[in-house]
């Protein structure tokens, strides 16, 4: 038997989970997806991630305008996409404990 029942793993859900866990209560998460939701898993924070990449990219091609010059700079998207997840999977770790 459990004490709390929250259904949905986002932002919400989860931080209810372990504060009601933290309180001493026998909670039950149930999420249909991932842990974290929306935002952390497919939207935010995948989104962030990847337009911080193209904002360091943009900075470098246009660092000679302060005396930066990089020669061959070139946009590897795999590497993009690794960051992307490998940031997002951090984050669902540290929800998860």
């Amino acid at each position: 038997m459990y004490d709390i029942v929250i259904i949905g793993g986002g932002p919400g859900g989860y931080v209810a989970a372990i504060r009601a866990s933290q309180l001493g209560g026998k909670v039950l998460l149930a999420e249909e997806r991932e842990l974290g939701g929306t935002c952390l898993n497919r939207g935010c924070i995948p989104t962030k991630a990847m337009v911080h990449c193209a904002s360091v990219y943009s900075a470098a091609l246009h660092g000679d305008a302060i005396g930066l010059n990089f020669t061959g700079l070139s946009l590897d998207y795999s590497g993009v996409a690794r960051h992307r997840d490998q940031v997002v999977s951090a984050l669902v770790q540290g929800i998860g404990g």
